[in-house]
This record gives C-alpha cells, structure tokens and sequence, in this order.
C-alpha cells in the first residue's frame, strides 16, 4: 500500500500545482515534470485535460477547476475553456443546443472571440446548416424537428427586435395618416428629415403587427 502511494504522490502534487495555477502551458507542464513535452501531453491526456479553445490551444486546465455556465463556457481571465472541446465542436454545439439559432455576432458575443472567419469552414457541415434572414447568415442545426423549433424561434425574435420604439411608432402612424400615398421606403426618407430614423423593414413589422396594409407602389416623399 505505501509503494502505491508513493507511485500516486507525484501525480498528486502536480495536480495539486496546476489547480492552484488554475491553468497551465505544455511547457510550464514539462517543466514541473522535468520530462519532455511529448510525456506532458501523455500525462494531459491521462488527467483529461481541457486545452483552450483560444490562445491558439496553448492552454490547459484539470476537468475539476473550470465552473462551465449554461453554454458549456468558462473564461480564467482572457483564457476561455468548453466542455464541448475545441473551437469547432464548440461553436458546432452552441449552434445545435440554442433557442433560435445564432448568427455571427451572437455566436462571438458567446464565445468572446470573433467567429466570422472560421464560420466558413462550417458552411458544409453536416450537424448544422445556414440561412439568410435580415441579410445576414442564421446558424441551425441540421435536425429537421430543432430547426424547425429554432427557425420559428427565430422569426419572433426578428419581429419583436425589428418593431419600432412607442415613440417612434407614434411618429409613423401620423406621418401614414398625413401622406397615405407614401411607401415604406418613402415613409423612413419622409420620417428621416423630422430626426426620425426608422428603417423600412422596422415600419413594414410595425404594419404587420397591427394588421395594417402595407403600401407598395414606389412613391417619393413631397
């Protein structure tokens, strides 16, 4: 019993170091082996390790030290760790477990580090698959009955965002009921020159949610 543990000690007290450092590079790692870094990456591999998925993989953390919230997700100061694994099978699984889907700018927003450059390797992933709405590319997952959940998802998130302020809806129903001829283009250009900047998209919700009719024919504001 006392020579298995004192086979178990050494191990014990590098993890010991690591957890009080909370992270950890190969090299550091080396070194407090005094082994080499191939070794190191054994000894990572046998402790299940977490590499981070920024800081090109550079660091590591032992399975117990990170608290991961409810994206999978932990950040040790600008070191950002996943339960999911690296970069790719992270953002793969934030795309598949979301509500409605993720953009670019929602998925960086999550991971704390720009995606839209490596969002193209995705493009023909077989897990997950894109569409355009609002002229920027949506992220699902590839399971028909999720998409369709996080599509409708979706939809409703769009229109309560594109929905103009109270104030603003005010502004728009009196400048229609002023000039009924105007379109939606012509109405933001109309509402424009009053410091009213609302976009057509914004006034076509706004419609739409009261039921009102939309006016189509091309028309420029007076």
């Amino acid at each position: 019993m006392e020579a298995g543990i004192q086979r178990l000690l050494p191990g014990l007290i590098e993890n010991l170091h690591i957890f009080k450092r909370k992270i950890i590079t190969i090299d550091a790692l080396s070194s407090l082996l005094n082994t080499s870094v191939k070794t190191a990456r054994r000894r990572l591999k046998l402790w299940e390790a977490y590499t981070s998925y920024n800081k090109n993989g550079r660091f590591y953390t032992l399975p117990n030290i990170p608290e991961f919230d409810a994206n999978g997700l932990w950040a040790y100061r600008t070191i950002r760790f996943s339960k999911y694994g690296n970069l790719k099978q992270t953002t793969i699984n934030l795309i598949k477990f979301s509500k409605a889907g993720l953009d670019a700018a929602e998925m960086s927003d999550l991971l704390g580090i720009s995606v839209r450059s490596f969002l193209s390797t995705l493009q023909k992933h077989t897990d997950i698959k894109r569409e355009k709405n609002q002229g920027r590319f949506i992220y699902f997952s590839a399971v028909e009955e999720e998409f369709i959940k996080q599509k409708k998802c979706r939809v409703g998130i769009t229109r309560i965002t594109q929905l103009p302020k109270d104030t603003e809806a005010i502004l728009i129903l009196v400048e229609t009921i002023k000039n009924p001829h105007l379109n939606v283009e012509a109405l933001s250009l109309k509402l424009r020159e009053n410091n009213c900047v609302v976009t057509p998209e914004s006034i076509r919700n706004l419609f739409a949610y009261h039921g009102l009719t939309v006016k189509k024919t091309p028309e420029v504001p007076s």
